[in-house]
């Protein structure tokens, strides 16, 4: 994006075409890290829980861009005018409030800031189950036509939520569980014929 932008590879409109690469880079992110825990539910792969702080600080990144395009290249920072935009035009301020839910998130994401907000840090990161939705809104509204894109990632969001309710989960859970112990006994169920034929053998 960068090196379009230095090398004059946008399009003939530059400062849509990085609001919309941005825009598009933010979602795209938040998603990857609203799907690190159910995919850690499937598969029962602990490592990739790892992966969501860093992936939803990137998505943060990439949507303070997007607004950042739209404030200062867009209108120039004239607060008057951004003002007007966001209050005449619902997509732009469903995004807006996407954003901000997302900043308090961001700026207490770190084990400091876990510690200290104690069992409230998770109630307040759930609202990233909100922002996530939003984003998608405004991705939706934001489009002229063609509403496809935005309705397939609002589907993927869904699922991710979806798979993200306690009962599912817990079943989601003892249906991994119940398939690892039937593998391990598969296996167990080998070693006896192995063994009896080396016995044999020798």
């Amino acid at each position: 994006m960068v090196w379009d932008a230095l090398t004059g590879g946008l399009t003939v409109n530059p400062i849509q075409d990085l609001t919309q690469r941005t825009g598009y880079a933010a979602i795209i992110l938040l998603i990857l890290s609203l799907s690190c825990t159910p995919l850690s539910v499937v598969t029962g792969w602990k490592r990739i829980i790892a992966l969501r702080r860093p992936l939803g600080l990137y998505g943060f990144l990439y949507a303070t861009l997007h607004m950042l395009v739209f404030t200062a290249l867009d209108f120039g920072l004239n607060l008057t005018l951004i003002v007007q935009e966001i209050v005449e035009k619902r997509y732009i301020l469903v995004g807006t409030l996407a954003l901000l839910i997302l900043l308090p998130l961001a700026l207490t994401s770190t084990k400091g800031w876990q510690q200290r907000l104690g069992r409230n840090w998770k109630r307040l990161h759930r609202l990233a189950y909100l922002a996530v939705p939003l984003a998608i809104v405004h991705y939706a509204w934001a489009q002229k036509s063609d509403i496809r894109q935005p309705l397939l990632l609002g589907a993927a969001v869904a699922l991710l939520l979806v798979l993200r309710l306690p009962l599912l989960r817990r079943r989601i859970e003892t249906w991994r569980r119940a398939l690892v112990a039937r593998r391990q006994a598969t296996l167990c169920g080998h070693a006896p014929v192995g063994e009896t034929r080396r016995s044999d053998g020798g």
